[in-house]
Order: C-alpha cells, then sequence, then structure tokens
C-alpha cells in the first residue's frame, strides 16, 4: 500500500503498519451493514494497537534485573506516568484499552467539545484535569481527526494547563490529510498515531470514505 505524502514531519505521525489483520479489522469498522456490536468490538482491537504504539513515546530508560534462573537480563523501565485524556464521548471508550496496557502510574482527564455543525468551530464545555497532569505524558484520546477543531481546542486546554506540547500523543483510528496537517502545523511538537488516514473530507467537513458517526456506532444511538 502506498504511502501518503505528508506537508508535515513524519517523525511526529506514526501509522500503523497497514497489515491484513488491521486492514480486515477496518473493513469491518468502515462498512455500513456492521452492526453496533461487532463494530464496538472491532475498534478495540485497534485501539490496543493504537495505545500499545502510543506508549512509544513514554521516556524510558535501561533497567537490568536478575531472572529467576539467577541471570541478568537489560531491559528498559518507563520514567514518567500516563495521563489519558479522553475527548467525550467518543474518546472514552478508549480509555479501558490504555488501563489495561499500561502498567505504570496512570490517570485520566475528560474534555467536552462539541463542534458546530454549520460552522464547524469547536468550543468547549467541560473540562476535569488531574493535578499530577503536569509531570505525565498525556495520551490524547479522540477517534476521529476531520477538521481538526476539536483536537486544537483540547490541546490549548491541555498546554493552558501547564502540560508541554512536546508531552500530548493524540491517539487516534480514523484521521483526514487535511486535519493531520492542521493540527501538525498549529502544534510543532505534537505527536500523532493513528490507525487509517483519509484523503478527503465532505463538503459537510465528515471524513470520506470514513466510517460514519462513530459515537452513534459505538454506542449504537444510531436513529
Amino acid at each position: 500500500m502506498d504511502s501518503p505524502a505528508w506537508t508535515t514531519p513524519l517523525d511526529r505521525i506514526s501509522v500503523l503498519e497497514q497489515d491484513r489483520s488491521l486492514l480486515n479489522l477496518m473493513t469491518i469498522i468502515r462498512d455500513q451493514t456492521t452492526s453496533d456490536r461487532d463494530f464496538s468490538s472491532a475498534v478495540e482491537k485497534v485501539v490496543r494497537r493504537l495505545i500499545a504504539s502510543a506508549l512509544n513515546h513514554v521516556p524510558a530508560e535501561e533497567h537490568t534485573i536478575t531472572t529467576p534462573l539467577n541471570a541478568t537480563y537489560t531491559g528498559v523501565r518507563f520514567t514518567k506516568g500516563v495521563c489519558g485524556v479522553s475527548i467525550l464521548r467518543a474518546g472514552a471508550c478508549m480509555e479501558q484499552a490504555l488501563r489495561d496496557t499500561w502498567t505504570g502510574p496512570l490517570s485520566f482527564g475528560k474534555l467536552l467539545i462539541q463542534r458546530d455543525e454549520e460552522t464547524s468551530i469547536a468550543k468547549i464545555y467541560y473540562s476535569k484535569l488531574p493535578a499530577s497532569i503536569t509531570k505525565d505524558v498525556v495520551l490524547l484520546l479522540e477517534p476521529m481527526l476531520a477538521t481538526g477543531g476539536s483536537v486544537i481546542k483540547a490541546v490549548e486546554t491541555l498546554t493552558g494547563n501547564g502540560v508541554p506540547e512536546d508531552s500530548i500523543v493524540l491517539v487516534n483510528v480514523v484521521s483526514s490529510r487535511k486535519g493531520l496537517d492542521v493540527v501538525s502545523g498549529r502544534f510543532p511538537g505534537l505527536k500523532i498515531v493513528s490507525a487509517a488516514v483519509d484523503m478527503e473530507l465532505t463538503a459537510q467537513n465528515y471524513i470520506s470514505p470514513g466510517l460514519g458517526d462513530f459515537g452513534d456506532r459505538y454506542y449504537g444511538t444510531c436513529a
């Protein structure tokens, strides 16, 4: 599969390897005939891979231990904690995978950000962040990145609360190319981990081919 052409540095944007296992899951997620239950199950499998990749951005140091055979093994141990910040409501679905995957100090924050459907301008309605967040690597949990408005508002909120920009990792299921370029251009220190990148946005600023309304499909609230 050809790699997309970026206008931003590749070392800040990581796209999961497009192997058959992932492509199969993404096919299930994108299919309009997939049931809500099967959609959620496939999403959770993708998110576990995303979280594992995102955790590679947590700093670590070499650490030597002794095995039960009285032999030494030199591995690593993380030197920072992690805070998962969900952009509600869809981002909350990624929290359990982070709980299951991360072994160190862990906290969570919540941001409620809504986009005006006509203007596409994002507005924050609620913010609850732990006091320790400035010391952690922050995984910003947002499944869909379309125009980038909600993510920009979220990053502005985090940095306004003392989180260094280069300590934030956006964890994302599907991004638009435009959204990646906009967000990366605005925040040069931000890191992004995504499972898929779609090249188009519709006139209504929906990702195409996309997967529909993520929250409605995941939580079973489609009309």
